[in-house]
């Protein structure tokens, strides 16, 4: 293995995501599919691209548009919360027929007739273009400028207005920073189904409070102003509009007092669908609207005493009505239609992809470490995908495309009946590292744990010192059966010398409401014990593994968890690396804090409990903080607020700025130097000899 290689490579194909295909859509009749992929493991700009029956076809080279301004504000801001790391045509839309797509270019809006050998067309705008949309017809682009919401004619060429205010505070047809970074709706507009009507959120940004994030290392550029709705303070005003395409509008109503949250919204062909959420998260309500008289009607209410989970494509409603919608026990959350539940006990419901017809498709998982992709319609409950892995998809009639990313790598196909399957290209870089996972079940709650060591390693022959690198929170799960980046970072420590160890414990999503809510109200305790049993489930399963040497390493959550994790339990935990962490809770957003910590005003002793800067005296193993200047997710202040604690205790510690990145560095030169610092860094803490086999990397 070309191990000294990986950091490069690593930071070059943008941790191996350039090259995938993805955002895929399928015609109505499954013969062709519309996907994005940029042209190679090292190339960021993404195509746009058509699968038929004869191959595949470049569509759209951004290259050859001459689309060379700087993007809007708004979509680097849309960027950012879906952390995107490509350029070039990065989302597109298109009609129900999928006969024509639209997509933006650095704020140029362009038309393109789905044909072999169609030329895109710009269509002019009243300004910069941002998250452009078809409407079903095909015959007109929804678009927002300038904080406004358009319709331009896609023959004539004729724009219209449909929404606009001269307060610089209010938008429309855009997400709020809540919305897109912590409830899964990143979109602010919805067409109606017929074409002729739009659905708009409302944002007026006058009560939330404004940060100003410099860019310390050019100190002539002046301070980026962003409106943060820290835990406890309020929030934006949300509303919702629907609008006709003769200048006649409406508000739907709804009690935005005691829902203040808009957490989905969509319309179908029974009429608009909101799901609106209270300021506590304790209780949800679906609503139908009518879009003539803005009234609504309550369809479903949903309770939880910690708080009620959003599931990505709820709710939805079949051709019949049927509302579909998650239902929590303790043990299962549940897919259910009509009110009754149509999955089985311990199987979770983690998504649902598409309801057509009567029937829904959707993931969940039967164990934590596979998500495999089911479908339910009038015949039953059938399970789609086998073996181990983590499952995707979408259906058109028959036709299935199926994404798989399982231990060996990632496929994606088309499958036809009667046909053979059709395969879509991966043009992604296969890392220089290869992952050897060792799987277990840690302790009585059966943490699920990988172990990787070092291929060179022979048992018995040498201790190797540990590193836990956990995420460990409850957006992501670590330990699941698929060609991961974060696997191949762990072969990458491990060839340096480590035994890295990383496991999912309490909190993590896959194992059913009980086990996602044993967070609430302190959300670093159970988390920081876990990691403890799963470290000694791996040393107890490997005996080489060195206990007096053990470092913890995470970023985001992960780095609170890793910060935490030193300052309580010097113990076990001998070094820590923290990246992008939360440490100060109350400067993180309202929606996603709250949720597991209530309102600060109310409940402030729990957000000491799971600050790690109320620790800070205890610290007495080695630090390092990293940190993005141009954050405005977990903004740098967390970092520099902990730094001046340690500080403030005498505690040593290091600290490392990362000039102009933001919660995902891109930039190459910082990725690659970010990984050697932090191995030499626990090199060095760790005292990792010099004579083992990976100490030159």
């Amino acid at each position: 293995m070309d191990t000294n290689a990986f950091p490069t490579q690593s930071a070059r194909t943008r941790r191996f995501t350039l090259g995938l295909p993805r955002a895929f859509t399928l015609s109505p009749d499954g013969h062709r599919t519309l996907f994005l992929r940029t042209r190679g493991p090292e190339d960021s700009t993404s195509c746009l691209w058509l699968l038929d029956e004869a191959g595949e076809h470049l569509l759209v080279a951004p290259e050859t548009l001459g689309a060379d301004g700087p993007l809007p504000e708004a979509e680097q801001i849309r960027r950012e919360r879906t952390r995107e790391q490509s350029t070039g045509v990065v989302a597109y839309s298109t009609d129900t027929a999928v006969t024509t797509a639209t997509f933006a270019l650095n704020g140029d809006l362009w038309t393109l007739e789905l044909r072999i050998g169609a030329q895109p067309r710009r269509v002019a705008t009243a300004g910069p273009a941002v998250d452009p949309r078809l409407d079903p017809t095909g015959r007109r682009v929804a678009y927002v400028t300038g904080r406004s919401l358009h319709v331009v004619e896609v023959a004539s060429g004729n724009d219209q207005l449909v929404a606009s205010d001269d307060d610089p505070e209010v938008s429309w047809g855009l997400a709020e920073h809540v919305a897109a970074e912590s409830m899964h709706r990143t979109r602010g507009y919805w067409w109606s189904p017929d074409g002729t009507r739009l659905l708009a959120a409302r944002v007026d940004q006058t009560p939330v409070q404004r940060w100003w994030i410099a860019d310390a290392a050019n100190p002539a550029s002046p301070p980026r102003e962003i409106a943060y709705p820290a835990a406890g303070t309020p929030n934006a005003l949300v509303s919702l509009h629907a609008f006709d395409l003769t200048g006649q509008s409406v508000e739907l109503q709804w009690d935005s007092t005691a829902y203040e949250y808009l957490t989905a919204a969509t319309w179908d062909s029974h009429g608009p669908l909101l799901t609106v959420q209270s300021r506590d998260q304790r209780t949800l309500q679906v609503l139908a609207a009518d879009p003539a008289t803005g009234q609504t009607h309550l369809l479903h209410e949903q309770r939880d005493p910690a708080w009620v989970e959003l599931i990505p494509g709820t709710p939805a409603r079949t051709a019949s009505g049927k509302l579909v919608h998650p239902e929590d026990t303790p043990d299962t959350r549940y897919l259910t239609v009509d009110g009754q539940r149509v999955t089985p006990p311990g199987l979770q419901l983690r998504e649902v992809l598409d309801v057509t017809g009567e029937s829904v498709l959707f993931r969940a998982s039967d164990d934590p470490s596979d998500c495999h992709l089911w479908l339910y319609d009038e015949e039953g409950l059938h399970q789609l995908s086998d073996g181990h892995g983590s499952y995707d998809g979408l259906r058109a009639g028959s036709t299935l495309l199926m994404s798989a990313n399982t231990e060996t790598g990632r496929t994606y196909a088309v499958r036809r009946p009667g046909h053979p399957d059709q395969p879509i290209t991966s043009l992604a870089a296969k890392p220089s590292v290869t992952p050897q996972i060792t799987w277990l079940q840690a302790g009585d709650l059966q943490l699920r744990t990988a172990l990787l060591l070092p291929s060179w390693h022979q048992p018995g022959s040498t201790k190797l010192p540990v590193l836990m690198s956990p995420y460990g929170g409850p957006a992501l799960a670590l330990v699941m059966r698929v060609n991961g980046h974060w696997f191949d970072t762990a072969q990458w420590y491990a060839e340096a010398g480590f035994a890295v160890v990383i496991a999912d414990g309490r909190g993590t999503p896959g194992r059913g409401p009980a086990w996602e809510k044993t967070v609430h109200r302190d959300t670093l305790s159970a988390p920081i014990e876990d990691q403890v049993t799963a470290l000694h489930a791996a040393a107890e399963y490997c005996a080489d593994l060195d206990l007096t040497r053990v470092g913890i390493m995470g970023w985001s959550y992960g780095g609170t968890l890793a910060t935490a994790a030193v300052l309580r339990r010097p113990d076990v935990f001998h070094a820590a690396v923290s990246g992008a962490g939360p440490s100060d809770q109350r400067l993180y957003d309202t929606h996603w804090r709250e949720r597991f910590l209530g309102h600060p005003d109310e409940h402030p002793e729990d957000y000491d409990r799971s600050s790690p800067i109320t620790d800070a005296a205890k610290l007495e193993r080695p630090l390092l903080l990293i940190h993005g200047l141009a954050d405005d997710n977990v903004v740098a202040a967390h970092t520099l607020r902990l730094s001046s604690a340690l500080l403030a205790a005498g505690r040593p510690h290091q600290v490392l700025p990362l000039s102009g990145a933001t919660h995902l560095p891109t930039n190459e030169a910082a990725v690659e130097g970010l990984m050697r610092h932090r191995l030499d860094f626990l090199k060095t803490a760790l005292a990792l000899g010099r004579d083992l086999p990976g100490a030159e990397l």
